[in-house]
């Protein structure tokens, strides 16, 4: 697999473009264009779907400023968290750690990807959220 994109000033990358060596399969991230208006509220999330993952944890992805947010399992899966959030499980967000997890995302062709509303070991779940989110 070949990234390319760009650090920040902590060291984290931001890809831009990752090429599949065997397939070479190319994916690039494709910003929107200037002056592009965002989706109005009611129509953001409208594609995700009610996901479940299971697994164990093979790496812990980073915010901006290093903090973790999220974890990625052997399967690929990439489960999504804020990181205050990642904070009050530290030891779930961690290599080798066996978590599971429910929330909204996407399943296609690429993988899994997925913002977290329950997390934690498999058969305990935490509801991360107290309410609901507000109507658009």
């Amino acid at each position: 697999m070949q990234v390319s994109g760009w650090r920040d000033a902590g060291g984290n990358l931001t890809a831009q473009r990752i090429t599949n060596a065997r397939s070479g399969e190319v994916l690039v991230d494709q910003p929107p264009q200037p002056g592009t208006l965002p989706l109005p509220r009611r129509l953001r999330g409208g594609a995700l779907s009610q996901l479940r993952a299971q697994g164990q944890v093979t790496h812990v992805t980073t915010a901006p400023r290093g903090e973790p947010d999220g974890v990625i399992l052997a399967d690929g899966t990439v489960i999504k968290l804020t990181p205050p959030v990642a904070q009050q499980f530290p030891n779930l967000v961690r290599t080798g750690a066996q978590v599971s997890a429910q929330g909204y995302g996407t399943r296609n062709q690429y993988g899994t990807a997925m913002r977290a509303r329950s997390f934690g070991v498999p058969g305990n779940l935490t509801r991360l959220y107290d309410r609901a989110p507000p109507n658009p």
